[in-house]
């Protein structure tokens, strides 16, 4: 039954204290207190007179008396020990001072005794006099002031701190002292005005949410319906092409069958007329044959009056239409219809491309913790006092630009492109390295993404070479140890950590699949050579002269001797040895959308032509319906004799 009890421990609570009743009465309302507590209520009552019942707030014109309820205190009593037996002290709970053996958690906890006591062993502070008058708070650890082994009861505004009575005497002589009852209410009234706001600011997130959530939802239905719509406009495109070729053949078959009957016609009409001659001859031939002077003579006018003219009428079979024709501007119609979708398809591409640029992105907020990109060099708005491992708070976003407050520089300026967030341990503003991570004596190498480090590649030094740190600047500045470059200098944002026990160090992991002999070009990942470019481009082939260390001399056909680095060069494949020559026949490859120096009138990537001139990376073609055509010899390709379109456009 006790059990049973518990679980409506909430009925047999005092309104008052909260806790269970002790010594209960009830009112004649019918609501029970404890007895101490409804006495204390109504004793403190500045109405003298008038006694409320605290819940119901029933008036009595005189105050009821009070008799401890029997029943309401046997059941206060077992549920008392039920939970004295149930609740023991567990990991940093309060255990009470009093009890032996087994620790049972404290309920309350008394400042004048400065002891933590039980539901059992508290019942004195409730029904002795003399300890009623104690302040009883929830079980706690009680502090005490450390000099004077004192409750803390006062709150210094000078040195911001709760101190004893007996502070107030020497340390705190003087000072701005408040109890820490005034100052608690003060500072909760803040602390409620503080709670408030974020509630407030809650509220307003949650509605920011929901409607992020529309928002999100939206587009993603938008982006479906563009979807359904692109495949329902190219089905009925090509639906559409689909008819017209069926329309197109049919009038060809017509056209055909048109034709072939009025070739059968003249086909007919000209045989009759070889037959009518044949039978002419023949009578010619009898008449020839005759021996009989006179019967000939008699029969020649007859024969030759019957033979008509000598003159054959001509019947050419001439059709309406030519299929050579035809088939030309079909050819003709599908180059200028690929050309035109492929354009305004690229086009339609390239609008959403440029909307998706012009978005702000929405994964940096005001508030966030970032910093300057490892992959930008130079920031638009300059660095100031601003580095790589600096760490800021975003203050403003306005449209592309935001603004951020950094330790070492308030209210810098710069793009939202150019800043990533920080987060995780890496983000904290108070390690020196920042983000970085990167310690003395630890083994480093240059990332992959950075083409050339601020302070220059230096001797032997490359992407794999692997060094290791030997000193970590202010500037966020490393000095590092390669076995073919000692004190190496860079800064710790192009570095990263080599974690591979296997990774060689030094130079040895030179490219060794390039040797002497082989055909090269620079890589298209290099954007300037260290020893800069010369004559060479990236479309330039030469050949390795010689290898030494990290450095390579190439001869290329626009430059002889040439210097560069092993690392900055890529070998080049035999598909890729094709040269393209004055006189060859060419057209524009498949995968070229539209050629740097645009189509032209008649051009399509059906086009075959020839080339005229080659001047440096510029091609000059004779296309059958465009003369003197300027491309780029990256964007043309070879025609074979198998794969000629006879110069159809």
């Amino acid at each position: 039954m006790a059990e049973a009890m518990l679980g409506d421990h909430e009925q047999y609570s005092c309104s008052i204290c909260l806790e269970l009743l002790r010594d209960p009465v009830t009112i004649p309302c019918g609501h029970s207190y404890c007895m101490s507590c409804i006495n204390e209520c109504w004793n403190t009552n500045d109405q003298k007179g008038i006694y409320r019942c605290p819940q119901c707030r029933h008036t009595f014109n005189s105050k009821p008396p009070l008799n401890k309820s029997t029943m309401l205190a046997e059941i206060m009593e077992k549920l008392r020990s039920t939970e004295s037996a149930q609740s023991l002290a567990g990991p940093g709970e309060i255990a009470c001072d009093f009890c032996s053996g087994e620790m049972i958690k404290a309920v309350k906890s008394c400042l004048e005794c400065r002891a933590s006591y039980c539901e059992t062993h508290v019942q004195p502070h409730y029904n002795v006099p003399a300890l009623r008058k104690h302040k009883l708070v929830k079980a706690a650890v009680i502090p005490v002031c450390p000099k004077h082994d004192k409750l803390l009861e006062v709150y210094c505004r000078t040195d911001q701190k709760c101190v004893c009575m007996h502070c107030l005497l020497d340390d705190h002589k003087g000072h701005d002292t408040v109890p820490s009852t005034i100052e608690r209410k003060e500072k909760q009234i803040k602390l409620t005005h503080s709670q408030s706001k974020v509630k407030q600011t809650m509220q307003a997130k949650e509605k920011e949410l929901q409607k992020m959530k529309m928002d999100i939802t939206s587009h993603s239905d938008s982006a479906k319906k563009a979807v359904e719509n692109s495949k329902k406009v190219f089905s009925e495109l090509v639906k559409l092409i689909e008819k017209k070729s069926i329309e197109v053949i049919e009038e060809i078959k017509a056209q055909e069958k048109a034709d072939l009957d009025h070739g059968t016609k003249l086909r007919k009409k000209l045989e009759g007329e070889i037959t009518e001659l044949k039978k002419r001859e023949g009578v010619l031939d009898d008449l020839l044959q005759t021996e009989d002077n006179i019967q000939f003579l008699q029969n020649y006018e007859t024969v030759s009056s019957s033979s008509g003219s000598d003159e054959s009428q001509s019947f050419p079979f001439e059709p309406y239409c030519s299929f050579e024709d035809v088939t030309k501007l079909i050819c003709d119609l599908t180059g200028r219809l690929e050309t035109t979708c492929t354009q305004e398809i690229s086009k339609t591409m390239n609008k959403v491309s440029d909307l998706s640029t012009k978005r702000p992105p929405f994964d940096i907020l005001v508030g966030d913790r970032v910093r300057v990109k490892p992959s930008v060099v130079t920031p638009i708005h300059k660095w100031g006092s601003v580095t790589y491992s600096s760490v800021g708070v975003v203050k403003k976003i306005q449209g592309g630009l935001l603004t951020v407050d950094f330790p070492e520089q308030k209210n810098w300026t710069g793009l939202i492109s150019e800043m990533e967030h920080v987060t995780g341990a890496g983000s904290d503003l108070s390690t020196k390295n920042g983000p970085f991570d990167i310690s003395v004596g630890e083994r480093v190498r240059v990332k992959p993404s950075i083409i050339t480090p601020k302070h220059n590649w230096g001797r032997n030094v490359t992407h794999k070479s692997v060094g290791v740190v030997k000193d970590i600047k202010d500037d966020d500045s490393v000095v590092v140890d390669f076995p073919g470059h000692a004190n190496w200098k860079g800064i710790l944002s192009e570095m990263e950590l080599v974690t591979n026990d296997n990774d060689e160090i030094g130079p040895s992991n030179l490219d060794p699949s390039i040797k002497i002999g082989d055909k090269v070009r620079v890589k298209p990942s290099v954007v300037t050579p260290t020893h800069k470019w010369g004559a060479v481009s990236h479309k330039s082939i030469g050949v390795v002269q010689k290898i030494q260390d990290e450095s390579l001399i190439v001869d290329f056909p626009e430059h002889k001797k040439w210097t560069g680095l092993v690392s900055e060069m890529e070998l080049v494949a035999s598909a890729d040895l094709v040269e393209i020559k004055v006189g060859d026949r060419v057209r524009v490859k498949s995968f070229i959308i539209t050629p740097k120096h645009n189509w032209g009138g008649h051009v399509t990537h059906k086009s075959v032509g020839v080339v005229k001139d080659i001047k440096s990376e510029d091609v000059i073609v004779d296309f059958p319906k465009h003369k003197s055509w300027k491309g780029i010899l990256s964007e043309m390709e070879l025609v074979n004799s198998d794969d000629d379109f006879s110069g159809s456009s």
